[in-house]
């Protein structure tokens, strides 16, 4: 057993000498009536028990070489959760992911629990307001069809803006792609979800499979509003009034935000809902959810907050992942010391370096005054791209009519099943292929900035892109010039290159990051023998995609690799 020297401290639990316990679980994590949310993490895994992979995980895993089953398959250990259990632990969710529980607990378990040798650490599950992700007006906006614009009604503008109607002209509907949506709830009444291909629905918050409201206290707090009229966005179908980008896609939704608790989220039911959606074979997952409270500016760096992390393993494990910027753009810098006087605002987990964060435009495609701006605070680019998030059109909840509401929440879904229908087009896409080609055919991909990113999303364009890494290279070259193998992708934190150069040439193998900065040279000159075996180490790098670079006299190579740490 540890030996630990510990003090009780009023107000502050027990802290301990060489302690698992951050202190911060009695302030973060306190719920009151000595009641503590806790993630405890562990220290190894046994390795009995692993994950049964879903058919459509299996095939949406393999488009990103990853063949077998990996550590994030492995359940935590039953063992570990039995002793924990022993001394009356409520262990609320179980993360395969990060290797830990998280669980409601007492000061004088915390204690107890501080002399098991299996835990790694304790840390808070925080507790985040959701602020301004949505401002609704009701009623059903005036109707001015055209003969071209019949078949979508109101919602037009929004799809003709992004060239989602000219992949329904060419039978792209997001037909086989299966979305996870988490959000606040989902009441599917409306006649836009008649035709809905609903898999499989999950109440992270009450472990049941009814994703409506369900007690008076929820439906007096308008609990499943907002996850309602972002699904609509993206799945509704009614013609003449309402289409949605991705209205004959598979759908796995999450009941994740509890807005009964003063609109307060547990970040612990994001991982959860998002570990089951990746189990059950989402290709997408698209949330209009973001958490801010407990972090400052310095923490927006793609490696901080447990719902980025989460994010990143997700694009790691294949899935496409979309994730609303949020509206903090019309509101002056919080009093943050990691902040400038610039207005640097953003959410998590906007801030992940694989995810495709959405800003928000008006119908005119100017800029939302609300939509929040980037950088992250290590100095990324956000957001991705952009798509209407001013008076977009939508259901009413909870009647048969329609309205308009705006917020980044909005935007999200449309891009969310932009993603959906270009997989329909190139099933054989993995997620990173997705996100480059949605970044490199946005509206101002040659100039990306930290208003708009890459700019409004571009569907048809997108289709027709051609990826970096099918590029043939340029110039008069030989056939064998390549870099013929990477593994293991993703990686961490070292990755193998093999580079195959059969003729006597000077050749420089280089590696960069999405916007085109060089990280490192990691060889230049001749390869006598024709193949070369080089490595990277990017301990001190992001988590995030990589372009592997080789270049010689008469051309150049490209490969993308991903570092998911």
């Amino acid at each position: 057993m540890k030996r630990l020297v510990c003090l009780t401290i009023l107000g502050f639990g027990y802290l301990c000498a060489n302690s698992t316990v951050s202190p911060s679980v009695y302030t973060s994590g306190n719920r009151g009536d000595n009641q503590y949310r806790v993630w405890i993490y562990f220290d190894s895994k046994d390795g009995t028990q692993t994950l049964p992979l879903n058919e459509k995980t299996i095939a949406r895993r393999s488009k990103s070489s990853i063949t077998s089953q990996r550590w994030e398959d492995i359940h935590v250990s039953q063992s570990y959760i039995g002793e924990l259990e022993e001394i009356g632990i409520n262990i609320i969710h179980q993360s395969r992911w990060f290797n830990s529980v998280s669980a409601i607990v007492t000061q004088e378990q915390l204690h107890h629990l501080d002399q098991f040798q299996f835990i790694d650490k304790i840390e808070p599950v925080l507790k985040y307001k959701r602020k301004n992700l949505i401002e609704s007006t009701t009623g059903k906006n005036p109707v001015s069809f055209r003969a071209d614009t019949l078949r979508y009604g109101v919602s037009w503008d929004q799809i003709e803006q992004i060239q989602v109607h000219t992949a329904h002209d060419n039978d792209y509907f997001g037909y086989g792609i299966r979305i996870l949506v988490m959000d606040t709830g989902f009441w599917l009444e409306h006649q836009a979800f008649d035709h809905l291909n609903l898999i499989a629905q999950w109440d992270v918050i009450n472990d049941d499979s009814v994703c409506a409201n369900e007690t008076t206290e929820e439906s007096s707090w308008n609990q499943d509003r907002h996850g309602t009229m972002v699904l609509s966005t993206m799945a509704g179908y009614w013609p003449d009034t309402l289409i949605g980008p991705a209205y004959s896609a598979e759908y796995l939704l999450a009941k994740t935000e509890d807005v009964t608790q003063e609109i307060e989220a547990e970040e612990d039911n994001y991982v959860a809902g998002l570990e089951w959606g990746e189990a059950n074979g989402a290709d997408v997952v698209s949330t209009s959810l973001g958490y801010l409270d407990w972090y400052t500016y310095c923490d927006l760096d793609g490696e901080t907050a447990v719902t980025t992390n989460a994010i990143d393993i997700a694009a790691g494990l294949g899935m496409v992942c979309v994730t609303a910027m949020g509206n903090e753009g019309a509101y002056p810098a919080p009093n943050d010391p990691c902040n400038d006087p610039i207005t640097y605002y953003m959410i998590a987990p906007a801030d992940a370096d694989s995810v495709i964060s959405v800003g928000a435009v008006t119908s005119s495609g100017t800029l939302s005054y609300f939509s929040s701006h980037g950088p992250t605070y290590d100095g990324r680019t956000k957001p991705e791209v952009c798509a209407r998030g001013s008076q977009t059109y939508c259901v009413l909840p909870h009647t048969n009519g329609y309205t308009s509401a705006n917020g980044t929440s909005l935007a999200t879904p449309l891009v969310g099943g932009v993603a959906a229908v270009i997989l329909s087009a190139h099933p054989d896409w993995d997620a990173m292929t997705v996100r480059e080609a949605m970044m490199m055919t946005a509206t101002q991909a040659d100039n990306p900035d930290n208003d708009y990113g890459w700019g409004i999303v571009q569907t048809w364009d997108a289709i027709q892109y051609e990826p970096t890494q099918s590029l043939e290279p340029s110039g008069t070259i030989p056939e064998s010039y390549a870099i013929s193998s990477v593994y293991p992708n993703p990686f961490n934190p070292t990755i193998s290159i093999n580079i195959n150069a059969p003729i006597d040439e000077e050749i420089m193998v280089s590696v960069f990051d999405l916007n085109g900065r060089r990280i490192s040279d990691l060889f230049a000159g001749r390869i006598s023998n024709g193949t070369k075996e080089f490595s990277w180490n990017a301990q001190e790098m992001s988590s995030g995609i990589y372009i592997l670079k080789l270049q010689w006299a008469g051309g150049s190579s490209i490969r993308k690799v991903t570092l998911l740490k």
